[in-house]
């Protein structure tokens, strides 16, 4: 079975954990590139984070740019064919389920199936705050609201859900979900994310575990699964390495995986006989150029060995 592998939009999120400089002056143009770009080279998926105001404390390290993922999602629907849409990760939390529901229903219906809702706790806690939600029992907020989004995105047009924090029923919302049933992608590592990902959704999104530490976090995922008798599809995610492929004339940094087609398929594998589904990749670039080249050539030439 081959190793799918999607990507995390650049300029729609400027970390300084990742962000290249060319992206601060970079806008719409430059994602409709690279999103048409991945779509061509056969991308799994396009993601985009979400975050919906960074305090001055964090901003020096996180920035302030962080587009909304169904805005940015859907506005990148109508220039692609065939990628998914990811949101990795909704802070589900901050908002109430029904209105998640809307968002991602409408997304889904004018994609043409094509969401992934990826979801997480969410790490920020003046993000919480300023908007009325619980920082503190964030986790037990997200395991209601994954079964509430369940069943505000299955079939029904009038869902229904009865739980502690929430409850409704009798209210309709179309359109609906093109997809029978919304993917739905836990992301975190910690032991409650891995928890969570393996009784409540159809994948797991690691949030930086490097290579050595995925093998133990798969296997305790399994074992969860196994023991609560949870079968279906399961996607099983990774984030890879920085990669370029090719050989840099630039200092594209020593964690950054460099080399030939064959060199990086290879490595690349690993992931494969771990127990990994897709993989996550980003790519060095200074500039959207050298950004879209390193797409088109990791889908021509790299793909086609995973």
């Amino acid at each position: 079975m081959s190793l799918a592998y999607g990507i995390q939009l650049p300029v729609q999120s400027q970390s300084t954990l990742y962000t290249e400089p060319w992206e601060a002056a970079a806008g719409p143009e430059d994602l409709l590139a690279v999103a048409r770009a991945a779509d061509r080279a056969g991308f799994a998926y396009l993601a985009s984070c979400d975050h919906i105001a960074i305090p001055r404390r964090l901003a020096s390290a996180m920035s302030t740019v962080w587009y909304d993922p169904v805005a940015t999602l859907a506005f990148l629907a109508a220039a692609t064919e065939r990628t998914r849409l990811l949101s990795h990760v909704a802070v589900v939390g901050l908002r109430h389920p029904l209105l998640s529901a809307k968002q991602y229903a409408t997304l889904d219906h004018l994609s043409g199936g094509r969401l992934v809702l990826g979801v997480g706790a969410g790490h920020v806690r003046e993000e919480f705050e300023v908007l009325g939600a619980d920082f503190e029992r964030r986790g037990a907020v997200l395991d209601e609201s994954i079964d509430a989004l369940r069943a505000a995105l299955g079939p029904d047009e009038f869902p229904e859900h009865h739980g502690k924090l929430y409850d409704f029923e009798g209210l309709g919302q179309r359109p609906r979900p093109a997809q029978d049933r919304v993917p739905l992608w836990v992301g975190g590592s910690s032991p409650a994310a891995l928890r969570r990902a393996a009784l409540k959704g159809d994948g797991w999104l690691p949030q930086g575990d490097p290579r050595d530490r995925l093998p133990a976090q798969i296997a305790r995922i399994r074992e969860l699964r196994e023991r609560a008798g949870a079968s279906g599809p399961f996607t099983v995610g990774a984030i890879a390495e920085p990669l370029y492929v090719g050989a840099p004339r630039w200092d594209v940094g020593r964690r950054t995986l460099t080399g030939g087609p064959q060199e990086l398929a290879e490595s690349l594998r690993a992931y494969r006989a771990m127990g990994v589904d897709q993989i996550q990749v980003r790519f060095r670039s200074r500039d959207r150029t050298e950004l879209t080249d390193q797409i088109a050539a990791f889908g021509a030439e790299v793909a086609p060995q995973l």
